[in-house]
């Protein structure tokens, strides 16, 4: 086991570390106590293309209806011809393909990429089932709508802070896991530190009565520590121990599933801990482990509306939300063009509440 010393906060990175992280290369491992997912790979550069490219909008074909357009006929002409120029046209019919048998085998599916998901994009799509994903085109309108997948788009942001001067290759996979709906209050975040578990926090941060009562509170610690002992820590299958790994637990507290692994570094958010107070709890614990008056793991919850973490039950993600009109607008069109014409709806809008 690594002993942690006092600076070492967090474990050296390196490529190979945070490949550990990448989907397709932790599931198979997981399978059996994880959501079904399938990896679709290689994706290509005009796929990563399509995802870089300006504004909001889905390739041709992928929509399995076609769908009326908000605009004028004459404005989708020269959208098309404008788009056209500006060589946005994007179409992956054989990708198409593979995602419609997924969803017909999963009956709905939630797209992710190597790392990270649309969590932030699940505005697009209808609240009724968030994230829920049923055409080739729920899939790439979430994917383009979310700023959080851009960090999987490039080696740099992928590796970054490794310390390595040679990096591997890297290549975006498109995950499609299979889609139901889920009790965020069930959801907890782990961390484990030198083959430790040191730390579990609610991950949705809004407040749940259930959540106060301590014999609860025991029951979670005694279900997620039985977990990881078990299942987690057996089948862990990388030579560095440090981890931090989502589960969402079942709805009698007894079990879980495996929603994800990420590294334990500082891109990983630690919720209602900080990095230095699972530093400092492990340190303790290591170095006075007969007399050490904190048991491990240390679980953290959402204990009062009050509490300063606690959401309010504010929107997930609201910062990233644009108004519908505003995605309908956008399709197809550059910045600069949909700034222009966003001015005018505005105008427009402004002349017609004039009395």
């Amino acid at each position: 086991m690594t002993i942690v010393d006092d600076e070492g906060k967090f474990p050296s990175l390196t490529p190979e570390y945070i490949l550990a992280f990448q989907f397709s290369n932790w599931y198979p491992s997981f399978t059996r106590v994880s959501p079904k997912s399938t990896v679709i790979r290689p994706l290509g550069n005009d796929f990563k293309r399509y995802l870089e490219s300006d504004s909001i909008f889905v390739p041709e074909g992928s929509e399995d209806a076609a769908v009326e357009s908000t605009l004028s006929d004459v404005d989708g002409d020269d959208e098309r011809e404008d788009t056209a120029t500006a060589g946005q046209h994007f179409s992956f019919p054989e990708l198409d393909e593979q995602i419609r048998s997924v969803i017909s085998e999963y009956k709905g599916v939630f797209p992710k990429l190597n790392f990270s998901s649309p969590k932030d994009a699940s505005w697009v799509l209808p609240a009724s089932s968030p994230l829920k994903c049923t055409t080739p085109a729920d899939v790439y309108i979430l994917l383009k709508s979310s700023d959080f997948i851009t960090h999987d788009f490039s080696i740099e942001s992928v590796f970054d802070g490794c310390r390595s001067d040679v990096l591997p290759v890297y290549e975006l996979e498109l995950v499609l896991r299979k889609w139901y709906p889920v009790d965020h209050s069930r959801e907890v975040r782990c961390f484990v530190r030198s083959d430790i578990l040191v730390g579990i926090t609610q991950r949705d941060t809004n407040f749940y009565d259930f959540m106060v009562d301590i014999e609860v509170q025991k029951i979670i610690t005694a279900t997620v520590s039985k977990f990881w002992e078990e299942v987690v820590r057996p089948n862990w299958a990388f030579p560095q121990k440090d981890y931090v790994f989502d589960l969402l637990l079942t709805r009698d507290l007894s079990g879980g599933h495996v929603i994800d692994f990420s590294p334990y570094a500082p891109r990983t958010d630690p919720l209602l801990f900080t990095y230095e107070e699972l530093h400092e709890v492990l340190s303790k614990a290591i170095q006075d482990a007969p007399a050490s008056q904190t048991p491990l793991p240390v679980l953290r919850v959402i204990e009062s509306p009050l509490h300063p973490a606690a959401a309010h039950n504010v929107p997930a993600y609201q910062h990233n939300r644009v108004p519908i009109e505003a995605l309908t607008l956008s399709d197809g069109r550059n910045i600069v063009e949909f700034g222009e014409i966003w001015r005018e709806e505005v105008r427009r809008a402004m002349h017609e509440d004039d009395p």
